[in-house]
């Protein structure tokens, strides 16, 4: 029998650090995407937030979109892998389908709404938006990168 000892990994200046997030891309049976309007910045996001050292994908979304709209969402799959290159962010997006709640504002966010795809298009930055529609077909899960601003073609 062998036997391993844990004794951790130093860290090097070399190590990249990177945070998690996760996302829902809510679909209603309309068609319609659930997005907020963030209380920080006042741009239009998908819900999500930061994933907490304990739980799964799919109950941090689940917590992440009932915290910021009200609303309960049933988690279907994941359709996408989004990597903030400036600030060393991995953003899991899940589809989900709303299974209760009322849409209503937090602390987090000032407006809480169902959008159609060409009103994502025009509301949000193009790396949000991308993860709302990438959502909407099945070929994904998708995988891109961006700088924060504009998404970066993979060379």
């Amino acid at each position: 029998m062998l036997l391993y000892m844990s004794t951790g990994s130093p860290q090097h200046k070399s190590t990249p650090l990177h945070s998690v997030s996760v996302a829902g891309a809510v679909l209603r049976e309309d068609g319609r995407l659930l997005a907020i309007r963030r209380a920080d910045n006042g741009t239009w996001e998908l819900p999500g937030g930061v994933l907490e050292l304990t739980e799964s994908p799919e109950v941090g979304v689940r917590r992440e979109v009932l915290e910021e709209t009200g609303i309960e969402v049933k988690v279907e799959k994941l359709t996408g892998v989004y990597k903030n290159t400036t600030r060393g962010i991995v953003a899991l997006v899940f589809r989900c389908k709303p299974a209760g709640g009322t849409e209503r504002t937090s602390n987090e966010s000032t407006a809480v709404a169902w959008l159609t795809p060409e009103e994502v298009a025009a509301r949000m930055s193009e790396v949000y938006a991308i993860r709302l529609l990438d959502a909407l077909n099945d070929a994904g899960p998708h995988i891109r990168s961006h700088d924060g601003k504009h998404l970066i073609t993979a060379s």
